[in-house]
């Protein structure tokens, strides 16, 4: 089987000084042991620009744009990049009409679409109740990947 990676997933495996660092580093190891690939999507290189490039204050990492581009590009070193395909977006709307997705949901559920599309069961999130409504998916914790 095949993994997703969430942004919040994508982002610690490249910032050595966070928390969750070694938890994240230690699930993506143990999966790609097991022989499993564990993908990115670019609307996940895209939330991680939005974070990366945040004010501290404004609880994010405060980095300038080439600081965010050099961690992007080792995101991209680290996890397979799924393309962008147009039978996405009808699977959000099919999505966002079922579970009845509104405001910052829809970020979530775009996850979900993709997963759908290209057949991948299992997220990889730091976020589980962020998920937990779509019944087409496993949803996996780093710390919970033995």
């Amino acid at each position: 089987m095949s993994y997703l990676a969430d942004t919040n997933v994508a982002a610690r495996r490249v910032l050595p000084a966070d928390p969750q660092y070694g938890v994240v580093v230690n699930a993506i190891d143990r999966l790609r042991e097991q022989g499993e690939i564990i993908y990115i999507t670019p609307q996940v290189l895209v939330e991680f620009h939005a974070l990366a490039t945040r004010p501290l204050e404004a609880n994010g990492l405060g980095l300038s744009v080439a600081q965010a581009s050099a961690q992007t590009k080792m995101i991209e070193a680290v996890f397979p990049l799924l393309p962008e395909i147009p039978a996405i977006y009808p699977a959000l709307r099919n999505l966002v009409d079922i579970y009845e997705v509104v405001g910052r949901q829809i970020y979530d559920a775009r996850l979900v679409a993709v997963m759908q599309v290209y057949g991948i069961t299992h997220l990889l999130t730091m976020n589980p109740t962020h998920f937990r409504r779509f019944t087409s998916i496993t949803v996996i914790e780093p710390k919970n990947i033995a």
